[in-house]
């Protein structure tokens, strides 16, 4: 236990700021030992003191916001094979509100979208276990396990007075970035998931292509669901579509956080007409480009409102080959507005009505309103 106490003050000591006639923070550190030499002595059961410095750890940067968080090497090592682009789960992106685990966004054709997981809901049980009082961590490792193998998740959706339970079968994940379709012989739809490192080359191969077939003349960019991604795909992104103007800010503690990038002339669609759709599960980068588009006029945003997330986040390797999920700065549209907490709000609001939406508009409403209204 000694051990333990000491890592911690070191942890401590090391990393927050104490000022000079601040004594306040040592009291609090003993505090913190005393409380866990207490757990260690009397808790009912043995403490693992190597998990209780994990959860210490996440502690502190979870209580900065809810996208600050620790990884175990074991979950640095996941997170890495997430971003190759293949892995295995269930095919959802997660955050805490509340002590509670919500569904920022399912994926698309993903084994929780088929289900029926939907953006907003909330995770309160996996394989029977209560999620609340455990950390974002613990819960997405009680989601992850073999490919194949089965799990029952408890949803609490808002509005509905019943809980839903999910008997899903884990699969292996392929994070397949843009799709596209033309629609109607004149409609050019680009349905972009996430921002990866090739989600911009892609989307202009694509667009390439539509304008080889001249009937192409409208477009529609489908953000919803998008979780978001890369902040420098998001911009790239952006950029295709505009001939000057901010696309986005950054401000942080450091001054080499605050940036400004700028559009390049250049509209790969040379003016057309634009939509974007957007939801409730489009985040961060999703809400760049919607609302980049949206201040200049470029675009109309058709759909719901956004999730709201206005951040940045920086993964910080550690020594113990663990990394840290840091927020570094917050972004700011070309209004000068944050979106954090508030979202975008689309020029049209459509609410969605179906349960899974897909390329055939004739079970997606939102979509099947914005062809009525590219076609007059």
């Amino acid at each position: 236990m000694k051990n333990f106490i000491s890592i911690l003050f070191l942890f401590f000591s090391t990393n927050l700021a104490l000022s000079a006639n601040d004594d306040t923070i040592y009291d609090k550190i003993d505090l913190f030992g005393e409380v866990l030499d207490k757990v260690n002595k009397e808790y009912v059961e043995e403490v693992n003191q190597s998990d209780a410095m994990d959860a210490a750890i996440n502690g502190v940067l979870q209580s900065l916001d809810p996208y600050s968080a620790y990884m175990s090497p074991e979950l640095f090592k996941e997170m890495q094979t997430e971003t190759s682009g293949e892995f295995g789960g269930l095919g959802i992106e997660v955050g805490m509100e509340a002590g509670v685990v919500k569904v920022i966004t399912p994926m698309d054709d993903s084994p929780a979208e088929q289900a029926g997981v939907k953006a907003g809901d909330y995770i309160v049980k996996i394989d029977g276990v209560q999620v609340q009082g455990k950390t974002l961590s613990e819960a997405v490792d009680l989601m992850r396990g073999p490919v194949g193998s089965p799990i029952e998740i408890t949803i609490r959706r808002i509005g509905e007075k019943k809980s839903f339970v999910f008997q899903i079968i884990r699969e292996i994940i392929e994070v397949k970035s843009v799709k596209s379709k033309i629609i109607d012989d004149k409609v050019g739809y680009i349905r972009l998931t996430s921002f990866n490192e090739n989600s911009a080359s892609q989307i202009k191969k694509i667009v390439k292509g539509f304008k080889k077939d001249n009937n192409i003349n409208k477009y529609i960019l489908d953000l919803r669901n998008n979780p978001g991604g890369l902040l420098s795909q998001a911009i790239k992104i952006s950029d295709f579509f505009l001939n000057s103007g901010e696309i986005v800010a950054t401000k942080g503690r450091k001054s080499n956080e605050n940036r400004k990038w700028f559009a390049k002339n250049g509209d790969i669609i040379n003016g057309e007409t634009l939509l974007v759709l957007i939801n409730y599960g489009s985040a961060s980068a999703a809400e760049i480009v919607a609302g980049a588009l949206k201040d200049h006029k470029r675009a109309i945003i058709i759909g719901e409102n956004s999730y709201g997330k206005g951040s940045v986040q920086s993964i910080i390797p550690l020594k113990n080959k663990g990394a840290i999920r840091l927020t570094i700065s917050k972004y700011y549209l070309p209004s000068g507005k944050s979106i954090s907490g508030k979202g975008v709000t689309p020029d049209i609001v459509v609410e969605e009505s179906s349960d899974l939406f897909r390329i055939d508009s004739s079970t997606d409403n939102q979509l099947d309103f914005a062809l009525k209204l590219l076609n007059g």
